[in-house]
């Protein structure tokens, strides 16, 4: 699965036309830009270079404060879950892909969902509820286990870099899509889960779901290939 391709060509396309037209539109107006300049009044540079400076400083710091926000909100939600709840708990990357794969399932609900940035994941006997919010918790949607038909992983392009995800092939009110999971990681530097950890949450989300199916009495999901268990001086050697 790899859904971004088609659309990474097509915005490096459009990115390189308008480049291109942005060049051309340059060079056939470079006489009418020559005297815009020279009536423009003469900057010192020195106050130039502080100007960018103090903006780039502030915007800086207006994009910490907001990850500093961000951070502190999901570390509260998860406390109040863990508290609240019982069942695993991990930390997704919402992603535009998962918003219109939720959507596509939610549409005869009359309602969109929505995801936090970083929003919760809670896996216990019931099913797998997705949650927003911060110390007061609002789950955005939740899938029983017999709504769930397949658990697997793979890998989707994001950005520039290849990451794992987990995928869940939902069936509710008559639509079955795939819904892309990317798990983060939660540690400084690390965007998403991968490697060991990755492999260890999708081998537990399957057994969830083949236990909560056999509990029922209902027909249990054929078995995939196993999953990779990566050891860590494996995964230290393949990164060399």
């Amino acid at each position: 699965m790899n859904p971004a391709a088609p659309h990474r060509v097509g915005l490096t396309v459009l990115v390189g036309l308008a480049a291109a037209a942005v060049v051309a539109g340059l060079v056939a107006g470079s006489p009418v830009l020559e005297r815009i300049m020279l009536r423009l009044p003469a900057m010192p540079t020195a106050d130039i270079a502080v100007g960018f400076a103090v903006i780039g400083l502030l915007a800086l710091a207006v994009w910490g404060i907001v990850a500093l926000g961000r951070a502190a909100r999901t570390r509260a939600r998860g406390r109040a879950l863990a508290s609240t709840l019982r069942g695993e708990l991990s930390c997704g990357i919402r992603s535009r892909l998962l918003l219109q794969r939720l959507n596509e399932l939610t549409i005869d609900d009359a309602r969109d969902v929505r995801l936090g940035a970083r929003y919760s994941i809670v896996v216990d006997e019931l099913g797998i509820a997705f949650w927003n919010g911060g110390r007061r918790p609002r789950r955005a949607i939740h899938f029983p286990w017999r709504e769930v038909r397949n658990i697997r992983s793979d890998s989707m392009v994001v950005g520039g870099s290849v990451v794992h995800v987990l995928v869940l092939r939902i069936r509710h009110g008559g639509a079955s899509v795939e819904l892309p999971i990317i798990l983060s990681s939660g540690r400084a530097g690390r965007f998403a889960l991968a490697d060991a950890p990755f492999f260890a949450v999708v081998r537990s989300w399957k057994a969830k779901h083949r236990a909560a199916l056999a509990a029922e009495g209902l027909e249990l999901p054929p078995l995939t290939a196993p999953i990779p268990i990566i050891r860590p001086e494996a995964a230290a050697a393949a990164r060399r």
